[in-house]
């Protein structure tokens, strides 16, 4: 059995599959490629796993409705370079979870109800889904905190397993969380989307459960330590990931250091490039796309690295500058610094206005399309939140807008309402001129 209809058995769901209505009635079409589109998130959120499942086949690109999900899902092929071209949208999966009282949990799952709204790769090019959370966070995981409390999403633990937040642990004795990853990445490379997940290397955000309960601050010197580090990011890209995308990047190796935000020391130039070279060659996977926040101008040094793009390089505010550095970098196959939508520090304050003129510019500004820099946006970009939070604030931490307890009142007070609708529309407007590109 393939792990979408274990993952749906074991929710109490039928694997049957009928088309969905609901998804025709809202799905945008450029060319083969198809989604939802001019909704509001609650409107997925509050679904059922099978309706999602339903929905993702229904927007079939190969025009075949599977009355049980397929076997044997392939990712999207781009080639082994795929990233250096990719536009990055991370997925909050903490913030979307479902809130219970005081509890936060099956974030993944909500992820997935949430695909079908994402536009499809292009042509020419991956879109690639960006997880914000994998590991617990280090205070108050699995549960919701008051907006004004911290808790942070840049603290984890490692040997502790995966986030209550986001694995739906009701269900764990019937299929295990790296399997609910599986099904998740199964159904975004059927929606033509590649997949990735947020690291944090900075050490003394890191902390490793011990045996006898407690735990120790990550060290990047104790061998130990930089073994359960690599082989915890071999064991998710095992289950389908194929980028990661690594915050604080740029600053490996004591880099630009006196820019630095983290807390605590960083892997050393050469062991990040051990990590990065090993997790391909245990793996098996020479595809895979490594992501680092923040880029400069010297190239080589995260090209030898082993990144294949950088974030925050350009700002896409002006289309020309944008063009002029597509066709700057339009030879560099290897790595190439990316165009910024908005990052994680994101605070608001940009019109809808400004950011669709960001996203048209991260989109289209280039010769030909093989030109085209990455990008990174944020679940904002598509999705507004309300006025009163921000995507930073939401890294920081994890509030729950529900007026009555409900995961359903959480997700309908998360985002923005009716303009928040019409802003999608206009976004997935832009993404429908540039699949077939």
């Amino acid at each position: 059995m393939n792990v979408v209809n274990e993952l749906l058995k074991a929710m109490g769901e039928t694997v049957k599959l009928l088309p969905d209505e609901w998804t025709k009635e809202r799905q945008f079409v450029s060319g083969m490629k198809k989604w939802v589109a001019n909704i509001l998130p609650s409107e997925l959120l509050v679904r059922s796993l099978n309706d999602a499942v339903s929905s993702l086949v229904t927007l079939s690109q190969d025009g075949v409705f599977y009355e049980q999900f397929p076997d044997n899902i392939m990712t999207p092929d781009y080639g082994d370079n795929w990233g250096v071209i990719a536009n990055y949208i991370e997925i909050n999966n903490r913030a979307i979870a479902y809130m219970e009282g005081k509890c936060c949990k099956k974030g993944l799952i909500s992820t997935m109800k949430l695909l079908p709204a994402i536009p499809p790769s292009a042509k020419s090019w991956a879109n690639c889904i960006i997880l914000s959370q994998i590991f617990p966070n280090i205070y108050g995981d699995g549960y919701n905190k008051p907006p004004e409390c911290e808790n942070s999403i840049y603290g984890i633990k490692l040997n502790a397993g995966y986030s209550k937040n986001i694995i739906n642990y009701d269900i764990s004795e019937k299929i295990s969380p790296i399997k609910q990853f599986a099904a998740f990445n199964d159904l975004a490379h059927f929606h033509g989307l590649k997949t990735g997940f947020r690291t944090v290397i900075s050490a003394d955000q890191i902390k490793v459960l011990q045996n006898d309960g407690g735990d120790v601050t990550f060290d990047w010197n104790n061998p130990e330590h930089f073994e359960l580090f690599l082989n915890s990011h071999i064991e998710l890209i095992n289950s389908g990931f194929e980028a990661i995308f690594i915050d604080s990047a740029k600053h490996i190796g004591g880099y630009d250091m006196e820019n630095y935000t983290g807390v605590g020391a960083l892997p050393s130039y050469e062991q990040m490039q051990y990590i990065i070279h090993e997790i391909r060659s245990r793996s098996g996977k020479t595809h895979l796309s490594f992501v680092g926040e923040k880029s400069s101008g010297d190239f080589e040094r995260y090209k030898n690295l082993g990144l294949s793009t950088g974030t925050g390089y350009i700002d896409p505010y002006d289309f020309h500058t944008v063009k002029s550095k597509a066709i700057d970098h339009k030879y560099s196959k290897n790595y190439s610094p990316g165009v910024e939508v908005s990052n994680d520090n994101d605070e608001g304050g940009r019109t809808y206005e400004e950011r669709l003129r960001r996203i048209h510019n991260s989109l289209f500004a280039y010769e030909y399309p093989s030109d085209k820099l990455a990008s990174f946006m944020q679940m904002e970009d598509i999705f507004p939140l309300r006025y009163d939070t921000n995507t930073h604030h939401l890294m920081m931490s994890n509030p729950s807008y529900s007026s009555d307890g409900t995961p359903e009142s959480h997700w309908e007070n998360l985002f923005t309402k009716d303009d928040g609708r019409e802003y999608n529309k206009k976004v997935s407007e832009l993404f429908v001129h540039t699949l077939n590109l």
